[in-house]
């Protein structure tokens, strides 16, 4: 993604995250000469070569923190269920951990891979661990954990071997174009879901509607549809860092609805905290370190093996797709549609998901919403080291982190998938073998909730309709090996039953 200003899609600026003194192009757009590098953070970060500046970068960085602050009050939400042995997570410990993987694993991913991509405990991920491996699987919190720590473990070992990269590099031009379109429309539905523009009816038809009842009703929507009109004037308008200001009013009107009309109950944030400090305790960080590989005796070999392995897939392509989604986006890719050091973004990724394991946060991933930063114009790894450290901080300014309701920041997640839905252009859809699985990849994504399916439908009817028309020598190695992983993977109920 690009700047605020539309119109810089046509013809992107600097896009290398290696020096733009070899007069190298990516991203189908020309590189911008800028003279001799800056030192200190310039020059670390080669923020001037990206076409970027450090104000761009820290108003980028807010901007993505604030589209990702809600996970800090859902995470322990979702992990706040009894395991078998009846013992609960402190919701206060857990958004302490949550706060601490997030803050440390993006720090890491800015400063090791240089991208603006954020980090923190996957949604989704998160329900596994609480619904089938605790509440399911009858696993006791710890030993759920280190399911995390393995399949974390299992996945830097494929990275460090270059298997990850390897898949990646694989997968067709205009398959990595369709999976960012499929990451826009996915990321504009979570808008509309969030937001409750979109709710689901309990009827098997139709199973969506609009708002309730099929009616707009009650201040959230009216709050969502306000900042969603804001931001878009703001784009409108050309107004840089329109995100971020859309985010900001939109929090404060929340406020001032929720304690004017709502006696401060309903969302949002209270207007009047005693104090805006939270300072944790010493017991809040006793959750680090507390997991176990206790889970091989109590589910038995073969089913911990095909529950790591459900986890590890979801995690290894959620994470790919996530990485094309937003390097396209920010024209970073190369003229084969390649993230440049991807190994490093992929390390990072992998290691988080181990340290989140190992901090009781579940599996820490890269994050789609990295886009909104991107957006505001984020290109550098400078992006991510802003998010990194407000989320630090948000360990002890819980009550203020807390305060951004889903309302105000659906509407920024809706503008961004706008943006990335725009590669549209570049699927060939005269292509029948390239169209279709392009299409299942669009539309899976946003109507299952998972970039992994997305992707999984998309290398399956990938190779079956080459193998169809007499192609498969055009298929690489790769493709094989993971469209037989995803066979796997949504046939894993019939393959447990079987093993187990």
């Amino acid at each position: 993604m690009r700047s605020v200003h539309i119109a810089a899609r046509a013809e992107p600026i600097i896009v290398s995250p290696r020096s733009a003194q070899d007069g190298k192009t990516l991203g189908g757009g020309k590189v911008v000469k800028t003279g001799t590098r800056g030192g200190g953070l310039d020059g670390y970060f080669k923020i001037t070569e990206r076409g970027s500046n450090v104000r761009t970068e820290v108003i980028a960085g807010l901007t993505t923190f604030m589209t990702m602050a809600y996970i800090l009050f859902l995470n322990p939400l979702i992990l706040s269920g009894p395991d078998r042995d009846g013992v609960t997570l402190a919701p206060a410990a857990v958004l302490t951990v949550t706060a601490l993987a997030a803050g440390l694993t993006t720090i890491a991913m800015g400063v090791f891979s240089n991208y603006p991509f954020a980090i923190a405990a996957g949604l989704g991920l998160n329900a596994v661990v609480a619904f089938q491996l605790v509440g399911g699987s009858g696993l006791t919190w710890p030993e759920a954990m280190g399911v995390i720590v393995v399949e974390g473990i299992v996945i830097l070992i494929l990275v460090l071997t270059k298997f990850r990269q390897a898949v990646m590099e694989s997968v067709p031009l205009p398959l990595k174009h369709s999976i960012a379109v499929g990451i826009g429309l996915f990321i504009a539905v979570i808008g509309f879901v969030d937001a409750g523009f979109v709710t689901t009816t309990t009827q098997p038809n139709p199973p969506l509607q609009l708002g309730a009842a099929n009616e707009l009703q009650g201040w959230p929507i009216g709050v969502f549809l306000f900042g969603l009109l804001l931001t878009l004037f703001l784009f409108s308008r050309r107004m840089k860092g329109a995100l971020l200001i859309g985010i900001v009013a939109t929090t404060i009107a929340a406020v001032i609805v929720n304690e004017a009309f709502l006696d401060g109950e309903a969302f949002g944030g209270k207007a009047n905290y005693g104090s805006i400090a939270d300072f944790p305790s010493a017991d809040n960080f006793d959750l680090i370190g507390n997991f176990s590989f206790g889970f091989f005796a109590e589910l038995g070999i073969i089913a911990a093996i095909l529950a790591i392995f459900t986890i590890m897939l979801s995690d290894f392509f959620d994470t790919m797709g996530t990485a094309i989604g937003l390097g396209r986006e920010a024209n970073l890719l190369d003229e084969e549609g390649r993230l440049p050091d991807i190994g490093r973004v992929l390390a990072v990724d992998s290691g988080a998901a181990a340290l989140g394991g190992a901090f009781s946060a579940s599996s820490n991933t890269t994050y789609i919403e990295s886009a909104s930063g991107i957006a505001e114009g984020g290109r550098t790894g400078l992006t991510a080291v802003v998010v990194g450290v407000l989320f630090l901080l948000s360990i002890f300014f819980s009550p203020l982190a807390q305060i951004i309701p889903f309302e105000a920041a659906a509407p920024a997640l809706v503008i961004v998938g706008f943006l990335m839905m725009t590669n549209i252009r570049h699927v060939p859809w005269d292509d029948f073998e390239l169209a279709i699985p392009a299409f299942l990849t669009i539309v899976v994504m946003p109507f299952t909730y998972s970039i992994t399916n997305g992707i999984g439908a998309s290398f399956v009817s990938f190779v079956f309709l080459k193998l169809a028309r007499g192609k498969a020598s055009e298929v690489h190695p790769m493709m094989y090996i993971a469209a037989a992983a995803f066979v796997v993977y949504f046939g894993i109920f019939y393959v447990r039953l079987y093993l187990t």
